[in-house]
């Protein structure tokens, strides 16, 4: 398994799908590339006037870091070889690994709104699994061997329980210019509102509802802890994308899942996906209609509770095990 790189929502999926494999059976180990990447980018050495200098530049240590891949399938010469997003890991890196015979899958995790990028690198792996089918028959027609594999949950993360953190409502995400300005519009009066994820450079009638330094991002393990503590969520997509019209997807969101599983009552925007698993849960059009649901939904306590409870059960087998099963079965093992 190689990791994504970036520590925000796609090493969730590293890690739910290293726990998923290792749940089937799967003798998994992990390429840390994250850590690799933040070593060779800060290497370097004191000269003699103690200015320290950069022994790589942003390139070469990338290289470096992805390039270590070589060495370690040549150590553990595994059967496959999955890649997460693949934001590091070059066309030679996958030639030499497919050459050698490992099978080399990329798990893409920005469906649909990188799908023309996406799509460019989908034919040099040995099967793809995307996470929005929007543009299936694309990749299908690029690479047989595509799946669509919804998001999932971990088990061991995402689940009800006691928190260290309260709040009416919670969101925790990237704040993308499309979610800012959405939410800026939302009257949150009354609302005692938290914010997390990654929200530097965030006008300050948001940042100031953000619950962590500014310069920071909320650890991803925490991300569950905040939606247990918080009696109200939502889900807001992003518009940007490579084209406009790929931001329109079929799909849910991992958050959503995640909300579910943990036991969160959330207003959510439509999506075909989402509103054939939750009827049960309101969707907002407008800023003015999210204000309103959340103050409904933290003046009904038993219907909210009954609602949350009615999406944590229908999405109670979307698991990365299961994920990993069809992945496998796919691969012929």
């Amino acid at each position: 398994m190689v990791h994504p790189g970036p520590e925000y929502s796609v090493s969730d999926v590293h890690r739910g799908w290293l726990r998923g494999l290792a749940e089937v059976g799967v003798d998994v180990k992990e390429y840390n590339l994250h850590d690799r990447l933040s070593f060779y980018s800060s290497a370097g050495h004191l000269t003699t006037d103690g200015e320290f200098i950069k022994a790589l530049d942003k390139t070469d240590a990338v290289h470096i870091a992805a390039g270590g891949l070589k060495s370690v399938c040549y150590d553990w010469w595994p059967d496959v070889v999955i890649v997460i997003s693949g934001f590091f890991v070059n066309q030679h890196l996958v030639d030499v690994m497919r050459d050698r015979g490992h099978k080399v899958v990329i798990v893409m995790t920005e469906s649909p709104y990188q799908d023309d990028l996406q799509l460019d690198q989908a034919d040099r792996f040995d099967a793809v699994v995307i996470n929005d089918p929007t543009n299936l028959d694309r990749f299908l027609h690029v690479n047989p061997n595509t799946l669509y594999l919804p998001h999932c949950y971990d088990a061991d993360i995402h689940h009800p329980g006691p928190s260290t953190f309260e709040a009416d409502c919670a969101f925790v995400g990237t704040a993308f210019p499309s979610r800012v300005e959405f939410m800026q519009k939302v009257d949150w009066t009354g609302i005692d509102l938290g914010l997390a994820g990654n929200w530097n450079d965030t006008p300050h009638d948001l940042a100031k509802y953000v619950v962590h330094d500014l310069d920071n991002c909320l650890p991803n393990e925490s991300t569950a802890d905040v939606y247990r503590g918080a009696l109200t969520s939502f889900n807001l997509y992003r518009t940007e994308a490579q084209r406009p019209e790929l931001s329109d997807g079929w799909a849910m969101g991992p958050r959503e899942v995640e909300l579910a599983a943990c036991g969160t009552w959330f207003a959510r925007q439509s999506r075909p996906e989402g509103d054939e698993l939750f009827p049960m849960l309101p969707i907002f059009e407008s800023p003015e209609q999210l204000g309103d649901q959340i103050r409904w939904a933290l003046a009904h306590p038993a219907e909210r509770r009954n609602a949350a409870e009615r999406a944590r059960a229908a999405i109670s087998d979307r698991t990365f095990d299961a994920n990993a099963k069809r992945l496998l079965s796919s691969l012929g093992f």
